[in-house]
């Protein structure tokens, strides 16, 4: 693989637009609120001051909140009070049952709401104020620009009729909801409003809705996880374009969720079916076991150096640590593929630097050997640093899968 593949922050060279993967993406176009309100899609931008349609505005400041992200493999929540600066409450987590939810998709609602409910009972959590994250495949986000249109009717309809032209589905079967990111004024004296258009299949949401309201949850907003995870590993000021975009890779369980922040928006986010799994799949091969035999195995090898690993010998350590290799180059190969499709949009920036987080970024040597295979600076990212700690919350806790969890619970 090419030692830079990826235009940083320094180039200004134009990266070619491959065929674009079929991904959920983010930059392009945006829509308008669902009518009901716990059908609309609370949006929460990664960083910067918000800037909204009074009609989304106008939301009440949710001041305690708990942030929940439902995985392939866990449930996890944080409760945050938001009065100042983010105070983290409480953070937990619970394995969930494979299969219950898939690539995002909730496959068994009644499982999961039993699941829900025997998790906030056993952690004593609130079952008011949740914020529910959400991304897969079938939800979508978009960002445009409206001329000439300043009245807020005639601006809905005006989004809902670009939404029609760009959305790959029937806006009957969406829910759509929208933030304006700026306004002004042409040189031509033309009013331009740009928007962030946030679109997701109907019954996606309305399946998680069922399950939180069979478990007695009242959900207060649904977001994106893209959103949420720039809210959890950066600061809300904006960044210098000279610095390039901010990139934050939450590697799960099944999927990576990508997110490209500019300092003010998320401009770009896509949704790979890549994840720990994946490595588990590769190193089972090579055993001839089953993935779920090998996880214990996994977290006893490094991307970075060979080590002892209990009941293999050293020649099949090397074998492993090549599946491993192998994965992680096909896992690059996408990641490159999403950053070359959003640099090929109007006005992208350079590549500054990539924040990983999910349990398997910290696998030993994993970020140095992405950053090898991608060709700009990969670090883990800190989930605590916009929020307090409190005093219940144990440090120990694996925050590389609960960082979404984090951003959820925080109010911007």
């Amino acid at each position: 693989m090419e030692d830079s593949v990826v235009a940083p922050a320094s180039t200004e060279s134009t990266v070619p637009q491959p065929a674009e993967p079929q991904q959920a993406e983010v930059g392009a176009e945006p829509s308008s609120p669902a009518p009901e309100r716990r059908r609309r899609l609370s949006l929460r931008r990664g960083r910067g001051p918000r800037v909204a349609e009074p009609a989304v505005a106008s939301r009440k400041r949710a001041r305690k909140l708990v942030g929940l992200k439902i995985g392939a493999s866990q449930i996890a929540a944080a409760r945050v009070v938001n009065n100042g600066v983010p105070e983290l409450v409480g953070l937990v987590r619970e394995p969930l049952e494979p299969g219950v939810v898939v690539s995002g998709e909730l496959r068994d609602p009644e499982e999961l709401a039993g699941a829900l409910e025997r998790f906030f009972a056993l952690h004593k959590l609130p079952k008011k104020g949740v914020r529910l994250g959400l991304f897969n495949n079938r939800i979508g986000v978009r960002v445009f620009e409206i001329e000439g249109v300043t009245e807020p009717r005639q601006l809905d309809n005006a989004i809902r009729f670009r939404a029609e032209e760009v959305l790959p589905i029937p806006l009957d079967e969406a829910v759509l909801d929208y933030v304006i990111l700026a306004e002004g004024t042409r040189e031509s004296g033309v009013p331009f409003r740009r928007i962030l258009l946030v679109v997701a299949y109907r019954e996606v949401v309305e399946r998680y809705l069922q399950a939180c309201r069979t478990a007695g949850l009242e959900v207060v907003g649904i977001d994106l996880e893209a959103f949420a995870l720039l809210r959890a590993l950066a600061e809300p000021a904006d960044r210098d374009p000279a610095d390039g975009a901010l990139v934050a890779v939450a590697v799960g369980h099944d999927r990576t969720t990508i997110a490209v922040s500019s300092g003010r928006i998320c401009e770009f986010t896509r949704v790979l079916d890549w994840g720990g799994w994946s490595l588990n799949v590769a190193v089972a091969r090579e055993l001839d076991r089953a993935p779920s035999e090998v996880e214990g195995i996994k977290r006893q090898l490094s991307f970075a150096e060979e080590t002892e690993v209990d009941g293999l010998t050293p020649e099949q350590v090397a074998k492993t640590r090549a599946a491993l290799q192998r994965a992680l180059t096909a896992f690059a190969r996408e990641l490159i593929s999403s950053l070359h499709f959003y640099q090929a949009q109007p006005n992208a920036l350079g590549i500054g630097e990539i924040l990983l987080t999910g349990g398997t970024a910290h696998m030993a040597g994993f970020a140095a050997a992405l950053a090898g295979l991608i060709g700009v600076p990969v670090r883990l990212g800190d989930p605590l640093r916009r929020v307090k700690l409190g005093t219940q919350v144990d440090p120990e806790l694996p925050l590389g899968s609960l960082a979404v969890a984090i951003g959820l619970g925080i109010e911007d």
